[in-house]
């Protein structure tokens, strides 16, 4: 027990420096990025440390100690008498950078912004009801904002007529998701199960006009503000099934395959506008109300996986497609008022990991016993702008250290590089423009915890006071 907590001290304090080693600023919020200004933000990858560790890949993943919260088929497998707990934690380091392009077009800087976030990523819960049914708890981040963006007008003009005009936007907060899952297994090798996952969640986004410098005689208005809060709350739905083509002692292939119901989240808007001059502040009074073609929604989605397990090897293969764009064809967002059009765009993402724990029983060498992952995530982001597609990269690794022989328990860490870019640039106005890209880094910190002794409190039925 001793050395178990020490394990889970050091990494817990690994995953809190490692983010404050880097002179940066450092928040909670899980997305810091230009790409989380429209719809419900920048989408966050789910599942375990584990799982993530090998790419984010699970919708076939069937295992005795491994919370699937993917398929929620995967709950049948839950055996009697026992119970699942995980919990992690992410931190996050980003680098973005933006070419600046003179008026031939040839790159002339660079705009790099730096920082750091870390926040928990998920609690699981799964435990059995009855022989062949289980079901399985989740919260989790689905979607997160943040970013910081400042412009300066460059008219002429207005430079002379006015003073210097100042464009700023900010955005912050996030979209959860709290999912109750239940698989059932009607026949041996075959599973079946629906999902009830309820969105909630709260972003603010902030654009704001100042004058400095002003010139003389140019009027008595320098600043207009105005925010816009959403507010979410509503229900969707998931299916998914499994079926184990080869299953034996030793062996286990299963092919998975899930369908969210997605649509629109609805969200209650509310929009306030604040004018300030030299005299006074003026804010206007706030609209509250629920528009039918506000740009939140999740995508109607389908997903199909395999899984393969032996004692020594496990591999994994997903892949995903979303329709963002049949479900938003009305929406055209326009990038900070310049009429560059941002447009939802269907994607496709393929997840693939490989897992090595070369021998699980091991009692004399720790290191045996230990599984060492890998894995790569390669799609598209949901949104183009200005007509350019946006790629998404990742490569992952990870290690998992069981806390006993025998035992289905562990600690999981988890690494995690991954780049948003695009292949070219945009025009505006006769002007080169370039898209940011994203790199990231990131560490998570997960424990799995599986308890199946019978002589467990939470399933013995006390037989005296």
């Amino acid at each position: 027990m001793r050395s178990l907590i020490k394990i889970l001290l050091g990494v817990v304090s690994l995953v809190v420096l490692m983010p404050i080693t880097v002179s940066a600023q450092t928040s909670s919020v899980n997305a810091y990025s230009p790409y989380s200004m429209y719809g419900p933000g920048e989408l966050l990858t789910p599942g375990t440390v584990q799982m993530r560790a090998m790419g984010g890949a699970g919708i076939g993943v069937r295992a005795l100690g491994q919370v699937n919260i993917l398929n929620p088929a995967a709950a049948s497998v839950i055996p009697r008498k026992s119970f699942l707990f995980d919990m992690s934690f992410d931190g996050t380091h980003f680098r973005n950078s933006q070419p600046k392009f003179d008026a031939t077009g040839a790159v002339k800087s660079t705009a790099k912004t730096v920082y750091n976030t870390i926040n928990i990523h998920n609690i699981y819960l799964a435990f059995p009801l009855a022989k062949g049914l289980g079901a399985m708890v989740s919260v989790a981040p689905y979607s997160s904002v943040g970013y910081k963006l400042k412009l300066t007008d460059q008219n002429d003009d207005n430079w002379a007529d006015i003073g210097r005009v100042m464009y700023g936007y900010n955005g912050d907060g996030d979209i959860s998701e709290v999912k109750l899952s239940l698989g059932w297994e009607p026949w041996r090798n075959f599973s079946i199960g629906v999902a009830a996952k309820y969105y909630w969640g709260y972003i603010e986004r902030t654009y704001r006009t100042s004058v400095t410098d002003v010139v003389t005689g140019s009027g008595t208005y320098a600043s207009t503000e105005g925010v816009d809060k959403y507010r979410v709350n509503n229900f969707k739905f998931q299916a998914g099934v499994q079926w184990n083509i080869l299953y034996s002692e030793t062996r286990i292939f299963t092919v998975g395959a899930t369908y969210d119901l997605g649509g629109r989240l609805n969200p209650e808007k509310e929009s306030f506008v604040y004018t300030n001059n030299i005299i006074n502040s003026l804010q206007s009074n706030p609209v509250r109300d629920r528009i039918d073609n506000v740009e939140l929604r999740v995508p109607h989605q389908v997903g199909v996986g395999l899984f393969y397990r032996d004692r020594t090897i496990a591999w994994a293969l997903d892949y995903n497609y979303a329709a963002w764009g049949d479900g938003n064809k009305s929406f055209a967002e326009n990038s900070n008022g310049s009429n560059v059009a941002v447009m939802y765009t269907d994607t496709h993402d393929i997840k693939a990991g490989f897992e090595l724990t070369p021998r699980s029983s091991d009692v004399r060498n720790y290191f045996n016993r230990m599984s060492y992952r890998i894995g790569a995530r390669l799609g598209n982001y949901y949104q183009t702008f200005g007509g350019e597609r946006v790629n998404k990269l990742a490569i992952t690794a990870g290690l998992g250290l069981p806390v006993k022989v025998w035992g289905a328990s562990s600690v999981n860490i988890g690494f995690e590089y991954g780049r948003m870019s695009s292949r070219g640039a945009i025009s505006h106005g006769g002007q080169k423009v370039g898209l940011v890209t994203q790199n990231y880094y990131k560490i998570s910190v997960g424990f799995s915890l599986f308890s199946a002794d019978t002589s467990d409190y939470w399933f013995v039925r006390q037989k005296y006071d």
